[in-house]
């Protein structure tokens, strides 16, 4: 549809000006010095419109001839104005996000249900966050990079990765495993087809088994969960028990080592004390004899009520309280 509306430079009105100003500045009658200094005008108006300002955390690809020639931080700047020089601004530093197996609240299972490596199917729902690290790759090589195409490596990562690790694993002890794994693996294939993103943190959001089958595996967290707790009151009784075992153990050790010490002494005081006796002995046979002997009933004796002593013709009976007259009759 034509459009009325006025155009931004209205010739008429630069001429009008331009009259009005010949009649305080004597200029030439000559219409060729009026359009030269019309060309002027328009040059410095186009030139000026190649000024452009980049906001922190933007970066601006400069095209010359439609052909990339550089990039600009944020600042006042100027490049060439269109048709000879464009610009693309864009926010480098914005963190944006994808959502892989659910849109909001809405869950999408074409792309979220997968084969683990147990041939088990699991629904993993996944959330990347990136940015942008080279502008030049992001805007050139790949088309449509931040959509299509990181959809695509999100969705082959994660696949490739949880196809490798049983079920069990992906719903419960390997979360972290599974995140950390596909953030590399995305990042590498990011890469390779030169998209400039750079992928900032990967988060599972969702991951079970499908609904059909959602009851038994219920089942299953909670068993191992009552296992896990199982030992770790396990672990607690050990770890209870055994110092005080321990320290039960290494008392009756040193009882067992002192008692060794004091039968060994004793032992040793014993010989050394048959020794003397023995040595004494071979020195007097006979008296050592009688000493001995004597000795040996002065410590029975006055154990006895009633004492013995016979011989070929006579019986002597003597009570306990007459011992020593006994032993010192023998001594005589």
């Amino acid at each position: 549809m034509f459009n009325n509306k006025e155009p931004e430079f209205n010739f008429s009105k630069l001429s009008n000006i331009l009259n009005n100003i010949r009649k305080y500045i004597p200029l030439p009658k000559n219409n060729f010095f009026i359009f030269i200094i019309v060309i002027l005008f328009f040059i410095g108006l186009w030139g000026s419109s190649g000024i452009f300002t980049v906001q922190p955390g933007e970066q601006a690809a400069l095209k010359l001839f439609g052909k990339f020639n550089s990039l600009a931080g944020p600042g006042l700047h100027w490049f060439f104005p269109s048709p000879i020089g464009d610009k693309d601004i864009v926010a480098t530093d914005t963190i944006r996000r994808l959502e892989l197996g659910f849109r909001g609240d809405k869950a999408v299972p074409s792309e979220a249900l997968m084969i683990t490596g147990d041939e088990n199917i699991v629904d993993a729902q996944l959330l990347v966050q990136f940015d942008i690290k080279d502008l030049k790759n992001f805007l050139y090589k790949t088309i449509s990079p931040s959509e299509k195409t990181m959809m695509d490596v999100a969705e082959t990562a994660l696949r490739q990765v949880v196809g490798s690790k049983p079920i069990d694993d992906v719903l419960t002890t390997e979360k972290e495993a599974v995140q950390s794994e596909t953030k590399i693996l995305m990042q590498s294939l990011l890469d390779n087809y030169e998209t400039g993103i750079r992928v900032r943190e990967v988060k599972l959001q969702n991951v079970q088994p499908p609904q059909q089958v959602q009851d038994a595996f219920d089942d299953v967290v909670r068993a191992r969960e009552d296992k896990a707790k199982i030992i770790n009151l396990a672990d607690a009784y050990r770890e209870d028990i055994l110092p005080k075992a321990r320290g039960y153990a290494a008392k009756v050790i040193q009882d067992a080592k002192a008692y060794e010490a004091v039968r060994i002494a004793e032992s040793q005081g014993e010989a050394d004390k048959f020794n003397s006796i023995l040595k004494e002995y071979n020195l007097q046979k006979e008296t050592t004899e009688s000493r001995l002997y004597l000795e040996t009933i002065e410590r029975v004796l006055p154990k006895l009520k009633q004492i013995i002593i016979g011989d070929p013709n006579k019986i002597y009976i003597f009570n306990s309280d007459n011992v020593k007259q006994v032993i010192g009759t023998l001594e005589d």
